[in-house]
């Protein structure tokens, strides 16, 4: 993962530190900001790291089906159930399984996750006979599971059971200094896979990025520069090869790079000061700058007001 931001990467070093302890992780954080690529990276630096990494989207799974996908069924245990077939849980067998969106797992499937973390095994649909599985669990939501567990959507029993290490994965716009970071990395990938030279980020799209939200985070950038890669011609990619209906939504962007760096400089500030509560000291020293330097810093960029 492309790390700029201190958040960030603190918390990669939080991921490497529980890699090798099998613990059961969470990672929250919205749609497209890396959740899997955090897993996987659990994955790859622990003792499990040779055997399969598997990811699951239960909201992509018709609910009727969440129970035989996630723990097997025996033959004839349902209408269609023509063989016997194993589930994710087996699947994944040595490795890790990713149980991404797990907020969708419907509340009555619940009690089965927690007895299957609980007891390191699973009871296949039509069958009484637990299945053991040596597999390490990491589940992944764009949700809050706290607010669903007081509106009883989600079992307060489970979410302790998944919730052993919380990894918080910051969206795009709150750490803007990655921006620049990824946004390289992804024209040099899509450089090579469409056999193109390797190109610059003009003044104008550099000014439009370090202005504009991400909502869709660091997916949507990845889709944004793999259009302009394949679009651009030249040694520079421009504003006109971003997609036209994102440039027209957003025309309000600034007039030229100085103006997007004093606005980034601005946002990157504040976001400190609002992640440190205000306190001058910490928020200086996450910056990497003196108090006095923060203090001009809030002056000049109209922070005071």
């Amino acid at each position: 993962m492309i790390v700029g931001s201190r958040t960030l990467a603190r918390i990669m070093v939080l991921a490497a530190k529980v890699a090798p302890t099998g613990c059961t992780v969470l990672i929250t954080g919205e749609t497209g900001t890396g959740k899997e690529v955090v897993a996987r990276t659990i994955h790859d630096h622990g003792n499990r790291s040779n055997g399969p990494f598997l990811a699951v989207n239960i909201s992509n799974i018709p609910e009727n089906l969440i129970e035989s996908q996630l723990f097997g069924h025996t033959h004839g245990a349902f209408t269609g159930a023509d063989s016997t077939r194993e589930g994710v849980f087996v699947s994944a067998e040595t490795g890790t399984l990713l149980l991404d969106e797990v907020d969708d797992l419907p509340l009555h499937l619940q009690p089965k996750l927690l007895r299957a973390l609980e007891t390191k095994a699973v009871h296949p649909v039509g069958s009484d006979c637990p299945r053991p599985v040596d597999v390490r669990i990491i589940a992944a939501t764009s949700q809050n599971l706290d607010s669903l567990t007081e509106q009883g959507k989600f079992r307060l029993d489970l979410f302790y059971r998944l919730n052993v290490i919380h990894l918080e994965i910051p969206p795009l716009r709150e750490r803007p200094e990655d921006i620049p970071l990824l946004a390289n990395y992804f024209i040099d990938r899509f450089s090579r896979v469409f056999r193109k030279s390797s190109k610059a980020l003009g003044p104008d799209a550099q000014a439009f990025m370090l202005r504009y939200s991400w909502p869709g985070n660091v997916r949507e950038l990845e889709h944004v520069i793999e259009h302009a890669v394949i679009l651009s011609e030249g040694d520079q990619i421009g504003l006109k090869d971003f997609p036209d209906e994102l440039v027209a939504a957003h025309s309000d962007y600034p007039d030229n790079l100085k103006q997007a760096v004093s606005e980034f400089k601005r946002a990157f500030v504040k976001s400190t000061l609002d992640r440190c509560h205000g306190d001058s000291d910490e928020a200086a020293r996450e910056l990497g700058i003196s108090v006095s330097t923060l203090y001009r810093t809030i002056e000049t960029t109209s922070l005071a007001s």
